[in-house]
């Protein structure tokens, strides 16, 4: 229960792509599970945990367009 209190949201830098993806997804479980007042911090954690078994059943893939050698070329400051 105390990792939840100290949850906090980041925004991340466009050229993150797979943080993107992560930030995406941290927005879908806000609008889909979120949006509404829960009562007990139980209750916050077992409605994630089924929106995530939900959301990881549906089995939708990402595809990457950005590997690491062309990250490595476009910004080789960071690699």
């Amino acid at each position: 229960h105390q990792m939840m209190r100290q949850l906090k949201f980041h925004f991340t830098p466009k050229h993150a792509s797979w943080l993107n993806m992560a930030e995406i997804e941290i927005g879908i479980l806000e609008r889909q599970c979120l949006k509404r007042r829960i009562s007990s911090m139980e209750m916050l954690i077992g409605e994630v945990k089924a929106w995530e078994k939900q959301q990881n059943q549906a089995r939708r893939l990402i595809s990457w367009k950005f590997d690491k050698e062309k990250a490595q070329k476009i910004f080789p400051s960071l690699y």
